[in-house]
């Protein structure tokens, strides 16, 4: 064997070994450990927490010190918490690729859930937006415990007085993503026809209402025991998938946006206009290497081939777009869909509801029960104080919207 035949073999074997060590070290989980003893007269709080990854079974609830908030942050008593498929793909650590900023082996971050509502219960000393009793909703990572802290320059922003804690729990990340989805990637223009595949789900129920606030002409697509309920929340024509083919139909969209990966993308191509936009939101795929990643990768190879536009989305957890969505339910446009709601210490079978891929709407863990009926008469004074602070925070991204929604 020449010189130069010995060089490409081992460098073929290098390369092969690197794969297959990045392979062992993607998939490999190690082993659950016990939760740490919490000192001697410090204050505590609950909270769900995953040591491991693993289904539902290796939730636990867990005592621990009580969170505290850093100099630009604000620490919120959870009243509800809502649930997303982002969590159990955090929960099994799958698509494995995730592992890289989640943890190989084991997760970096234990506490659970995203999306909460709750009030202020304190403040750093750099925090100028947000006092004390504040009434507000947002995302940030540990949203299934009694407390968590956020950022005051993240997603975070005062929640509507006529509005529940368990309501506004439900929208942060469903609600920026079908926003973000419509407006941003889709570029939906007031007359427009856009379907919505998966119009029940929990993105999709928000996504028919906002498609209808920037006026569009909105198709849903569902199952049909939903049909009435995504008629119900504003689509002009709804079609049952057990029925019909919206792909073998003669009707055209200008927009599409796809939360299940039911199709392919081609077949989704046949819905399209000419100069129709495809957005990809979901996918129903449970690859464990690359899952729902699979189908952006696809539309990157497609793209350049058709005259079509295939565009996937990663959702950015945007303060001006949850204010957008806040002023928007506090007028009665968009009101979140409540499938089921759970207890802190039922997240587990939250988790695994929601994996059956059947949720009507959103999932709501509810932290402090007492707090999760609206008392409009007890928080009549401080309601209004709420509405103008929102009203002021939203203004500016609302012209944003409707300008864009208006071009």
């Amino acid at each position: 064997m020449t010189w130069g035949k010995k060089i490409l073999v081992t460098v073929g074997l290098l390369v092969v070994g690197a794969i297959v060590i990045s392979a062992i070290a993607f998939s490999y989980s190690s082993g659950c450990i016990g939760a740490p003893a919490v000192p001697e007269g410090v204050a505590t709080m609950r909270a769900t927490t995953y040591r491991c990854y693993g289904p539902p079974a290796v939730l636990t609830l867990e005592t621990m010190a009580k969170s505290s908030p850093a100099d630009d942050q604000v620490l919120v008593q959870v009243h509800a918490a809502g649930v997303n498929p982002l969590d159990w793909h955090y929960l099994r650590g799958e698509p494995y690729l995730m592992r890289a900023s989640s943890g190989l082996g084991a997760p970096t971050d234990i506490r659970m859930g995203v999306d909460f509502a709750g009030t202020v219960a304190a403040v750093g000393k750099s925090v100028t937006q947000f006092r004390v009793g504040d009434e507000v909703f947002g995302g940030a990572s540990g949203a299934f415990g009694e407390y968590v802290t956020v950022r005051e320059s993240r997603a975070l922003t005062i929640k509507p007085a006529n509005v529940s804690f368990e309501q506004a729990a439900a929208v942060p990340i469903a609600a920026i993503t079908a926003l973000q989805a419509l407006r941003d990637k889709g570029e939906l223009k007031p007359g427009q026809k856009v379907l919505i595949n998966g119009a029940s789900g929990g993105v999709g129920t928000f996504a028919v209402q906002i498609a209808k606030a920037l006026g569009a002409e909105v198709t849903g697509v569902c199952s049909t025991r939903n049909v009435e309920l995504v008629r119900s929340l504003g689509a002009d024509f709804v079609v049952d998938y057990t029925r019909e083919d919206f792909t073998r139909a003669d009707k055209r969209y200008d927009v599409i946006i796809d939360n299940v990966g039911s199709h392919g993308l081609l077949a989704y191509r046949r819905a399209l206009q000419p100069n129709g936009i495809l957005v990809l939101v979901g996918s129903n795929s449970r690859g464990k290497w690359l899952g729902p990643l699979i189908r952006p990768l696809q539309a990157f190879v497609l793209a350049p081939f058709i005259g079509q536009h295939l565009r996937p989305l990663l959702a950015e957890m945007q303060p001006a777009d949850l204010a957008v969505i806040a002023a928007w339910m506090e007028q009665g446009v968009v009101r979140s869909v409540i499938d089921r709601r759970y207890s802190l210490a039922e997240v587990p079978e939250a988790i695994e509801y929601l994996e059956t891929g059947r949720v009507r709407g959103k999932l709501v863990i509810t932290v402090l029960r007492e707090s999760s009926a609206l008392a409009l008469d007890e928080n009549a004074g401080s309601g209004a104080t709420q509405a103008s602070r929102l009203s002021s925070r939203s203004s500016a991204s609302e012209r944003r919207t409707t300008s864009s929604s208006t071009t």
